[in-house]
């Protein structure tokens, strides 16, 4: 007797392979069969029309802090996924020392968009080292398989203390320290080591991030830990330098190139993307990967699925409006009595008439982008759309609210402003920062189709009030799979090659050998999907965090199941009571 039988879907195997009919045979989590399955079942599921594929590998998520109190960790398990890496970027939670718990709450915050009220409530602090944050994390059984790498920052702060946050180079004292911290975290089975090296990387009172200047020596000597162990990756996100030029790409690069050297035998990924002040940047990073490559040193690029934006709005993180003194006046208030009062013409010319001021910068961590937004209303406002509930993620630049004001002859701000109040305040705004420069996703398309890129980025628990891009699954698989070339008559790409992209290749760069494939005696990590109904929904800012922290979830139309170590956690939408994820030990 089987535990489960899907019947008679279109199997895509993460291979690359061609889908096939089939059906899949599960017993005690596993895969036991694949083909024609004939065997009884205490349960089978009719996968007739839909898709079956492995479960989604989703290498660069941030629920550090709330994989410590969520057994479910959405939006994430709402678009497939079944295996999250998480210590991205640098930052997380361990190793700490207990007079340090609010740095990290601090860095979390700035890098990455999360309530710090949020953390602080939330995080129980039962941990020092990482090998006992990793024994917390394995306390809490939860819908999907979760894995950990070893955040820098955290482990700068724990090995130097203050001086980690005032950016002084570590001592050879220090490194040997935070080696011998990450050879015991990967002994414990952590998967890998990560760094920040990017100046948009702030601390909530806008201070630089302890790893963003780290020298090749720091970063060479802790990477090499790696070395004494068969597993182990490095991720690392860094901008280049871009606003010093040329010669600083180079240097940035090289230290890159050092560190991959370093660790000849492990993967080694960073992140990619089409930058605003230099919409060709990334080609040459590509080039420089594709050398390296040539000389048998493999650097891998992480590559987002479609534009790295944010979604603005009176009820997310920031608008446009937060430094104009009347906006000031109501922030305190609840969202309906903005709303009242932004509905009034008089409060409304008033505001409109008012010089901003400055928000970002020094002691806050709201971006820049608030404030150059104001300074450059024409340049920012072409690439701002309002979001609809079928919202198209690769939209026309005919529709963005700069053409709008162009064609009512308005003002773009008083045309923000107007959009920003429908729905009653919860609309949102979506303004793709990088990766759409010219227009378009074709970028990202070349991105995606180097043999080095990686499916990633979806940040996953991070920049909860500005971004939902853990939807990046459902995304690939239905814009990059099915509408883009039948829509838009523009290069797409097949159903087995983003299947393999969501599965098998993000395994394999883990060292995860027992998923991202369906075959006979791999785990049953699996998606049935119904690909003509697969759809994404407009965002939606729910108040679900700890003490009250707002976030921005979204639903997907279309997966009919998601299964987890051979158990159902989804069927059409809706969360079962299965918690079968548990942490992966590396090794």
């Amino acid at each position: 007797m089987l535990d489960l039988i899907i019947k008679g879907g279109t199997i895509h195997d993460g291979t690359g392979a061609s889908g096939y009919s089939g059906d899949v045979g599960v017993v005690d989590g596993a895969i036991v069969s694949v083909g024609v399955v004939t065997d009884s079942a205490t349960r089978t599921i009719d996968a007739t029309g839909a898709i079956v594929t492995p479960g989604f590998v989703d290498l660069h998520t941030h629920y550090d802090g709330q994989v410590t109190w969520d057994d479910v960790l959405a939006p994430s398990v709402y678009h497939g996924v079944t295996t999250a890496l998480m210590g991205n970027c640098g930052v997380g939670f361990a190793p700490v020392r207990s007079t340090d718990h609010q740095v990290l709450i601090d860095l979390m915050e700035g890098v990455e968009d999360i309530p710090g009220t949020a953390l602080a409530e939330g995080l129980t602090w039962e941990w020092e080292s990482f090998t006992e944050y990793m024994d917390a994390v394995a306390g809490v059984p939860r819908t999907m398989d979760v894995a950990l790498q070893v955040p820098h920052d955290a482990l700068r702060v724990y090995t130097m203390g203050a001086r980690a946050v005032a950016e002084e180079a570590a001592t050879d004292e220090d490194i040997e320290a935070m080696r011998a911290s990450l050879r015991q975290a990967l002994a414990a089975g952590a998967f890998g080591f990560s760094t920040g090296r990017t100046d948009n990387h702030r601390d909530a009172a806008g201070l630089a991030t302890p790893s963003s200047e780290a020298t090749a020596k720091e970063l060479c000597g802790i990477a090499s830990v790696l070395n004494e162990f068969t597993h182990g990756a490095i991720q690392a996100v860094s901008d280049f330098d871009i606003i010093d030029g040329p010669s600083s790409f180079d240097a940035e690069f090289d230290l890159i190139r050092r560190m991959r050297a370093a660790i000849p035998n492990h993967p080694m990924s960073v992140s990619l993307l089409q930058r605003v002040r230099d919409t060709e940047q990334w080609r040459r990073i590509l080039d420089e990967v594709t050398t390296l490559a040539g000389d048998d040193v493999a650097l891998h690029v992480q590559v987002a699925a479609r534009g790295i934006g944010v979604m603005i709005g009176l009820n997310a993180t920031f608008h446009p409006f937060i430094g104009h003194p009347s906006f000031r006046e109501i922030a305190h208030l609840p969202l309906p009595e903005q709303v009242a009062h932004m509905r009034a013409p008089e409060f409304k010319a008033k505001l409109l008439a008012e010089a901003p001021v400055r928000v970002s910068g020094d002691g806050s961590s709201i971006p820049p982008l608030v404030d150059y937004f104001l300074a450059n209303p024409e340049e920012v406002g072409r690439g701002l759309f309002a979001m609809d509930e079928r919202f198209d993620y690769e939209p026309d630049p005919k529709t963005s609210l700069l053409a709008r004001a162009h064609r009512e002859q308005r003002g773009l701000l008083d045309v923000i402003y107007d959009e920003l109040l429908a729905d009653d305040g919860d609309a949102l705004l979506y303004f793709p920062v990088y990766n759409y420069a010219l227009g378009n996703l074709d970028a990202v398309h070349e991105m995606l189709r180097h043999p080095m890129a990686l499916s990633g980025l979806s940040d996953g628990g991070a920049h909860v009030g500005t971004i939902c891009d853990a939807s990046f699954p459902t995304f690939m698989l239905s814009h990059w799979a099915r509408d883009r070339a039948a829509k838009r008559q523009r290069a797409g790409f097949s159903v087995p090659e983003v299947v393999h992209m969501l599965t098998q290749k993000n395994a394999c760069f883990m060292g995860l050998r027992d998923r991202g494939v369906i075959r006979e005696g791999l785990r049953a990590d699996l998606n049935i999907i119904d690909m003509e109904r697969l759809t994404l929904h407009r965002p939606r800012i729910e108040a679900d965090l700890p003490a009250g922290g707002k976030r921005l979830l979204q639903d997907a139309t279309g997966y009919l199941a998601t299964i987890c170590g051979g158990q159902v956690i989804t069927e059409r939408g809706q969360l079962t009571a299965a918690r079968p994820g548990a942490l992966v030990r590396a090794g």
